[in-house]
């Protein structure tokens, strides 16, 4: 699954190929069962970047991961790397190499020998017991497991297991790395460090990362940019700061982070009935317990709070406007349920037919 060849002075630290370029996927097309998976999917990996493919289960992502990889082959569509077509290639013939779900480990291997296995299979050119070892052994400290090479799978932890998968794919030195929701198996507090660790090397080693995922903070904490898919198709590919404060459509926006979706429109900082949707952020409901005598100043209407939920460093309201129910995130000590203040929104997003035509600062 590599086009580079190593001798035995390869370098002790496994590196990107230096012809190694991104990926471009242009008018993919698949259909499963009768029904239509990937919709004429057009997308650009540039060199060294990382994105992710974000969306609900169903929408693609993973059969899009495996068209790439070569495991399955598309009904339409070309795929290339640094340039060059491999949608005719199997999967042992492309320059990538690729970390599933479930690690895929030989049980009965030692940790070393799992990550060496892929070295072992190629023919062209047949690489020596010396240099197999040592791209096997430069693997392994690079993602902190040297000390672990001659243990089995059982004998590890998950989150060793996933680093052990990842070594076995980066001793291949591949032009592309792929990642099909590599940390869905871990714990909450193990995947955070996972998923720094994998971004760490991937930004060490430059190399061109596709990794899919449903997890919307992983996503954003890791990507260089998403591509936001839905129902086959990608709804929005931009970096993780725009799709979150200016999402293209409807979809994207409930999708990515928190959202209060009001049906109506907006006049005078109040929601009145109408055929159109409105999107406000939590963290752009201000609340105050008391305006000091200004209550009539635009945009703040009284408001009840219904409910108060915990969220660590801030607390989330369920308040009750005479125009609407809004959620808003604060910080510092929140107001008891029951008590009355007043809230106003400080920006909105505007959806018609599904699409955001236009984004208003609160009044």
């Amino acid at each position: 699954m590599t086009s580079k060849t190593t001798s035995a002075t390869t370098a002790d630290t496994p590196t990107r190929p230096e012809s190694a370029g991104g990926l471009e996927i242009r008018g993919l097309h698949k259909v499963l069962g009768g029904r239509t998976i990937i919709d004429n999917l057009d997308m650009t990996v540039q060199p060294g970047e990382l994105v992710s493919l974000l969306g609900p289960s169903g929408c693609g992502k993973t059969t899009t991961l495996r068209m790439v990889a070569g495991f399955l082959a598309p009904d339409a569509g070309s795929i290339k790397v640094d340039g060059r077509e491999v949608v005719h290639l199997g999967p042992e013939q492309r320059p990538s190499a690729m970390v599933f779900q479930n690690y895929a480990l030989w049980p009965h291997m030692t940790v070393a020998k799992n990550v060496g296995f892929p070295l072992k299979l190629r023919n062209n050119p047949k690489l020596s017991k010396t240099v197999i070892a040592k791209r096997v052994d430069a693997a392994l400290a690079l993602v902190n497991l040297l000390h672990h090479k001659d243990s089995r799978p059982a004998r590890i932890s998950g989150g060793e297991q996933q680093r052990t998968a990842l070594a076995r794919a980066l001793v291949q030195e591949p032009e592309l790395l792929l990642l099909d929701e590599p940390l869905s198996n871990l714990d909450a507090k193990l995947r955070v460090k996972v998923r720094e660790d994998i971004r760490q090397i991937q930004q060490r080693l430059g190399i061109t990362t596709l990794i899919v995922t449903h997890d919307q903070e992983e996503a954003m904490s890791i990507s260089d940019r998403i591509a936001v898919m839905n129902a086959g198709r990608i709804e929005q590919f931009s970096t993780p700061a725009e799709l979150y404060s200016a999402p293209a459509t409807e979809f994207v926006a409930t999708f990515i982070g928190s959202l209060n979706r009001l049906e109506g429109r907006v006049e005078d900082g109040r929601l009145v009935a109408g055929s159109g949707v409105v999107g406000v952020r939590p963290e752009d409901v201000v609340f105050a317990s008391d305006l000091l005598g200004t209550e009539a100043v635009t945009g703040w209407h009284s408001a009840t709070v219904e409910r108060v939920v915990p969220r660590g460093h801030f607390a989330e309201l369920y308040l009750s406007r005479e125009d609407a129910q809004l959620r808003s995130f604060v910080t510092g000590t929140p107001p008891t349920v029951g008590s009355h203040g007043f809230a106003r929104v400080a920006k909105w997003l505007d959806f018609e037919d599904g699409k955001r035509v236009g984004t208003r600062q609160g009044a």
